[in-house]
This record gives C-alpha cells, structure tokens and sequence, in this order.
C-alpha cells in the first residue's frame, strides 16, 4: 500500500518517504550516501519550514545540474587564505548542502577561538535555505550574519527597469537564545524566491500580486514570463522568459539585493551576476560573505539594563507579541515561529506537494534507474 495521501491536486509525501527516494536519487547521480542523504535532508527540511521554494522540488533541477556539471559531487572546500579571524574558501562547484555545512563549521570554530570570525565562501553549488546555516551557527551558541549572491543568475530587475540584472540574493541572521528556540530572520532581497516561482508554475501556491514584472514592464503575479515556454519534455528554465523577479519593497529592497552583490559576489570573490558586453553567461554559483560572534566573548561586560543577552531579547519577545493584533483573535509571531509551527504540522501530515512537482520527482527517479515503488511502499 502507498504512503503517499493524495488530496485533489496535492500529495502528501510523508518525510521519511522523501528521505529515502531522494537520497536514492541523488546517490544515482554520483553522490556518496552520507552526502546524497545530506541533500535531501536539507531539501525536506526546508519544506518541513514552509520554504518549499528550496525543498524537495529542486530535486530534478540539481540531477540536471550534476549531469551537465553544474554541480559536482562530494566535493570538499579548498581554502584560500587561513587567518585567525578569516578564511576565504572555495565550494568547487560542490553541492551547497555539504558545502555550506564545511563553511559554517570553520566560522563556528574560528569565533570560538577569535570571539569574532569572518568566512567568504565563493564558488558553492546553490547552497539551499540560508536558514540552516544560522541555525547551525546557532546551535554552536553563535550570533551569525549570512548574505548570499547567485553568480551567473539573471533573475531580478532593478527599481525601475525591466532588464534582468541580478538574482534573488537572500539575507539571515540567527541568534541563539538560552532556554527558547532560536531566533532566525532568512529571506529573499526579491519580492519572491524564484524556487516559489517554480512552485506556483507546478500548481502549488501562487504568488503576490506584482512578484513579478514581464517584459513589456506588466506588473503581474503569473509565474509564465519568467520562463518562457515550457512542456513534458522541458523542465522549467527560469532563464528562458522574457519577465523577471522584482525586488521587495521597492527601492529599499532593491538596495539589499544591490549590496549583497557587492559583499557576497565582489568582496568574497565569488563574482557578481554579471557585466556589460560578457560572450556568455557566467558559471552559476553561490557566493557567501558570513560574520560569527561567540556570546561567550561577550559575557562579563557591563550592560545598561543589566540582563544577559537572552534575557533581554525574551523580554523584548515577550513584548513585541503582546501587540494588539490587526485581526481580532490573531496573533503577532516574531522571526522563526511560522517555521517551527509548521513543522510540527508538516511532520505528521507529510509534505505537501503540488501533484506535479511530485510526478516529476518520480520521473526523475525512474531516469536514474530508481524504482520508485520500492521507496513509496
């Protein structure tokens, strides 16, 4: 008997499921198990937090990439330069699920020795849901600043053009909190992620009225321009349409995605999306400019208030949520509350997939010579 729970045109994927046709699939595509488990783990993940924009339908797209060489497989970092309070580091076009954890792990072992660290990553495959990495710096007892760029993806406009100029370049912060949950603030400088872009065009969620803007600048919400055509035999490629992504609020949100190429992609090395008068389009890649603090480093000073670090941000927690809500009987959440909700939600239902973001999964399964049945049953 499947345990796949469909419900009209959604399928239910329990977690457990996914785990194991995704690791099957991307151990078919050359990864070593503990790597191909990684992936999908970090994939599901991100749609156990609702981020399904970097979840499990990226599973086709990153089997396509390996194919072509996009990403590679079981890489390891090579560093560049190795200072006490810096490393510069290259993810040879590695997975950024494995990538991003070698990354994050030198940070957490240089703020410990330092009480401050800097890591310029450049060169990673797409280092997936920047919201792991807070958290891992986060269960390390850190403070971390994470900003990301995509080398080679053209996504964006800027405020006031149409043209195609930089890609959706997420921003988060994380900070560790002593007896709560962690506190992480992850988003996309664009209106949306081009992942919930995909999702919409799949049949999931649609997208908010002016996310995108098409080629004739048409403020619209339909996914289609940023794609072009596509069909059975096409996998979406969201390089192919004549639209594009817009920034988040406006010219202020265009200013975050601006910058994270400059500190992501100039300062890291990594390579900005592009340039004028280029022969061909650069090699896609991340690039991730990321800041450690131990809390540890910052113990025993005098404080104006006199509490700890988490007792302050509790009681400013405490406060914010006792706002009157703008809809009676809702409430306020703070960064990280929806995630972990929806979590607990996703973990027993299963993760909700549009039935044709799921049937291409199975696809992709059955092309690398998976059965999907022995894992769904």
């Amino acid at each position: 008997m499947s345990k796949i729970r469909e419900d009209g045109d959604r399928v239910f994927v329990p977690v457990e499921v996914m785990h194991s046709l995704g690791a099957a699939i991307f151990e078919a595509a050359g990864s070593e198990p503990v790597e191909a488990r990684t992936i999908v783990t970090r994939l599901a993940g991100a749609n156990l937090r609702g981020h399904d924009s970097h979840g499990v339908i990226r599973i086709p797209r990153y089997v396509q990439w390996a194919r072509e060489g996009i990403q590679v497989p079981n890489q390891k970092l090579r560093v560049l330069s190795d200072q006490p309070g810096i490393a510069i580091v290259d993810g040879q076009y590695g997975f950024g699920q494995t990538i991003g954890e070698q990354a994050v792990d030198i940070g957490i072992e240089k703020a410990r020795s330092q009480g401050v660290a800097m890591v310029a990553l450049r060169n990673s495959g797409h280092i997936g849901r920047i919201g792991d990495w807070a958290e891992r710096a986060a269960d390390a007892g850190l403070v971390s600043v994470h900003m990301v760029n995509v080398r080679g993806s053209l996504l964006v406009a800027p405020f006031g053009g149409v043209s195609r100029r930089s890609s959706t370049n997420p921003f988060c912060i994380g900070a560790p909190i002593e007896g709560s949950e962690h506190i992480v603030l992850d988003f996309a400088t664009s209106l949306v992620a081009e992942g919930k872009a995909l999702v919409a065009l799949k049949g999931g969620k649609p997208l908010p009225p002016g996310a995108l803007v098409d080629g004739d600048g048409t403020i619209t919400s339909d996914p289609r321009p940023l794609y072009g055509a596509t069909g059975d035999s096409i996998y979406p490629d969201p390089s192919q349409g004549p639209g594009a992504l817009r920034a988040f609020g406006d010219h202020k949100g265009f200013g975050m995605n601006f910058m994270m190429e400059v500190m992501a992609g100039a300062l890291t090395g990594s390579g900005t999306a592009g340039k004028l008068d280029e022969p061909e389009r650069r090699r896609f890649c991340n690039g991730m400019l990321s800041f450690y603090i131990d809390l540890k480093a910052m113990d025993g000073t005098p404080r104006e208030m006199g509490d700890s670090f988490a007792a302050e941000v509790l009681d400013y927690l405490a406060f914010v949520k006792s706002a009157v809500p703008t809809t009676p009987g809702g409430e306020v959440l703070v960064p990280g509350e929806p995630e972990r909700r929806l979590m607990a939600e996703r973990l027993a239902s299963g993760l909700p997939l549009a039935r044709q973001a799921w049937d291409d999964i199975v696809e992709t399964a059955r092309t690398s010579g998976i059965d999907p049945d022995a894992h769904i049953t």
